[in-house]
């Protein structure tokens, strides 16, 4: 078959941070998650490996990077180097690329909860 398809309801899909997270299936080097949220990622963290890159797909809001305010809207493309403390809130959906792949041992939490 020279062709994927992945079906919406097949996503497993769970809640995190006051999100809700929908994991693809890894693709090469990477990661595919879809998200949305009505507040937020309330929670600060970085990666040591990995390079996130954002779509935003519907809504806005605002990164936080290292203590940096990015804004955001729907069609943007933001792209974060590991090792940047992120979090953001508004209500948001979008499509996060990990590159390498997502690893939960190289998530480092620097605040539980943000707000």
């Amino acid at each position: 078959m020279p062709y994927q398809l992945t079906k919406s309801n097949d996503i497993p899909v769970k809640e995190k941070y006051e999100m809700r997270i929908g994991l693809l299936p890894n693709i090469g080097n990477c990661d595919v998650i879809v998200a949305e949220t009505e507040t937020g990622h309330n929670q600060e963290f970085y990666d040591l490996e990995s390079t996130y890159h954002y779509i935003i797909t519907d809504g806005e809001g605002s990164f936080f990077l290292d203590d940096e305010e990015v804004p955001v809207q729907k069609g943007d493309f933001l792209v974060i180097a590991p090792k940047t403390r992120i979090y953001y809130k508004g209500k948001l959906r979008l499509v996060l690329i990990t590159n390498p792949p997502w690893k939960a041992e190289n998530e480092v939490e620097t605040k539980p909860v943000v707000w």
